[in-house]
């Protein structure tokens, strides 16, 4: 990294990017010595769309210290921390490339739930990059119980731990009141993904609740949770288009032998650098 390029270490004043990927969106910075405050009331703060900037997580980009390109913390919009994102990771790598942190290419990112390999087509395609991340071993079992009548349930950990309820159709679930009682049937909480066959082969559509955050228009590591959940069971094959609201995500499927070892693939762009004075946010969130 050029440690004399512009970073957010300017007293007073906080740089942000923000990025999404198919509508998760997210506000970056590079913190590479990590000098700067990084708790849950500046992601409350910041994230909060009517009174502060308006995002579904906040990342923190810093030094790598296990042989890896770039360090990712991300902190959910309700300050609670997680331990991995598919489209936050994708995110953060185009904004490292964006900032001349990391060239295009294969990169390693460091995160909580460990070291994950991505990389970035070094073309153009209007706005928005095609990243890819890989989230390591999916594993997975069906519940004996659902609680949802007609639907399938599986227990899925792809780092972080997800809800899946595979039947027909999702139009009749109201997943802004059942998401948080489905997610919070474990102590640590967990994603909740409504999914069904799409018209296509190897399609499916996904409804999403993130813990920490709420209905949001894509879920990386739920579009991973959901294919690797139907493909346990044969409803569709290795490659599989996952139909967000937002966008389309592509997961590829390898065969493991305590799961599936997942590939994540779809586009990410920038939307805009946010310059914060700290002043403005001292009411919520303190500054070291």
């Amino acid at each position: 990294m050029n440690e004399t390029r512009r970073e957010t270490d300017v007293v007073g004043v906080l740089d942000l990017l923000k990025y999404e990927a198919v509508g998760n969106d997210f506000l970056l910075f590079v913190d590479w010595q990590k000098g700067r405050t990084f708790d849950a009331a500046l992601a409350v703060t910041l994230c909060d769309r009517h009174r502060g900037v308006g995002a579904d997580g906040l990342i923190r980009i810093s030094r790598p210290h296990a042989g890896g390109s770039l360090r990712m913390d991300l902190l959910n919009a309700d300050g609670s921390p997680a331990e991995t994102s598919g489209n936050g990771m994708r995110c953060a790598v185009l904004c490292s490339v964006d900032e001349g942190i990391v060239p295009p290419g294969e990169l390693l990112i460091e995160t909580v739930a460990g070291r994950v390999p991505a990389s970035i087509d070094a073309a153009r395609t209007e706005d928005e990059r095609t990243v890819r991340v890989g989230m390591g071993i999916v594993t997975l079992h069906e519940l004996s119980s659902s609680p949802l009548e007609g639907r399938r349930a599986f227990a899925v950990d792809t780092g972080n731990p997800h809800l899946v309820l595979l039947g027909e159709g999702s139009d009749d679930v109201d997943l802004s009141s059942l998401g948080p009682e489905l997610s919070s049937g474990v102590p640590e909480g967990r994603n909740v993904e409504i999914v069904a066959r799409s018209k296509g082969d190897d399609e499916l559509d996904l409804a999403v609740y993130e813990r920490g955050v709420g209905i949001t228009l894509a879920c990386g590591s739920g579009s991973v949770a959901s294919a690797a959940a139907a493909r346990s069971i044969g409803v569709v094959g290795r490659s599989v288009i996952v139909h967000n609201p937002g966008g389309d995500l592509l997961v590829d499927l390898a065969e493991a032998r305590s799961g599936f070892e997942a590939t994540l693939v779809g586009p990410a762009r920038r939307v805009a650098r946010v310059i914060v004075d700290e002043d403005d946010l001292l009411t919520k969130a303190s500054f070291a």
